[in-house]
């Protein structure tokens, strides 16, 4: 069933196709009257919507109906309904979900929406069904035109064509229940959780007594003093001039070493 009927609708729907095809299974919606589907080139539910209408003008005669479908769609209905639901388009494929969706536009024509509010009886409904679905009964004796139909014949009873093929007291109890489960409250889907990602640790920096970097600069530093004092003869120099160059050294080393996460969080900088 497609998903956008609601859930009465479609208990109603589902009761409709195995009454009008005599199944409800996934091969109901490509029976035609007469159950002559073999005899067509191809399934109905791999035909579009205008090769369904085009096809049935040879239906009536050849099968004596042009009924099609899970709902028995006849030809004049089909061809309404394009005109009325302008997101049909002749190309849509005429699959188990489209039919749903059209049969579900009859039932609102028949007063599906004023039957579960309570503006008509399930009678009244019932009449309506049996006005579009002839192998629905009547619940009530009704007259149509000159004939005079009982309760438990089909709305068309007397063409030589149509007869009702459910009990009265089986279209009563489904539609009941097509009642109670339409008023029903149902709850609404809640989405598929997603996974929570897990937060990724952050490596915990190394202490300053165990980093490589540390050591190698603070060598470095020591070695550059020792080798300047020696190559550079900076003893001979004037004692400013050696203070100068020893506090460049020694100011570069420290910028070097203090750049370091480990000895920046050892001494409580950002």
């Amino acid at each position: 069933m497609d998903k956008t009927v609601p859930p009465g609708a479609a208990i109603l729907l589902d009761f409709i196709r195995e009454t009008e095809v005599g199944r409800s299974d996934r091969a109901s919606y490509d029976v035609i009257y007469g159950h002559n589907q073999s005899k067509l080139p191809q399934p109905l539910t791999t035909m579009t919507y205008g090769e369904v209408v085009d096809a049935q003008k040879g239906w009536s005669k050849r099968f004596r109906s042009s009924a099609a479908g899970g709902y028995q769609f006849m030809r004049a209905t089909l061809i309404d309904l394009a005109k009325q639901v302008t997101s049909i388009s002749g190309k849509d494929v005429f699959t188990p979900d489209l039919q749903d969706q059209l049969a579900y536009k009859l039932l609102l024509r028949r007063g599906y929406a004023e039957f579960i509010v309570g503006k008509i009886t399930l009678i009244e409904f019932a009449e309506n069904l049996a006005k579009e679905w002839a192998s629905f009964p009547v619940l009530a004796a009704t007259k149509v035109s000159e004939r005079e139909i009982r309760r438990g014949q089909s709305y068309y009873a007397g063409d030589g064509l149509n007869k009702a093929l459910v009990k009265p007291e089986k279209v009563e109890a489904v539609l009941k229940d097509v009642l109670e489960a339409a008023r029903r409250p149902h709850e609404p889907v809640e989405p598929e959780a997603r996974p929570v990602p897990l937060p990724v640790p952050k490596p915990k920096p190394k202490p300053v007594r165990k980093s490589g970097r540390f050591w190698t600069w603070l060598l470095t530093a020591g070695g550059t003093i020792v080798t300047g004092l020696k190559e550079l003869n900076l003893v001979a120099l004037d004692w400013r001039v050696q203070i100068a160059i020893l506090v460049i050294i020694v100011g570069f080393a420290v910028y070097a070493i203090t750049s370091m996460p480990a000895v920046r969080g050892a001494l409580g900088l950002k």
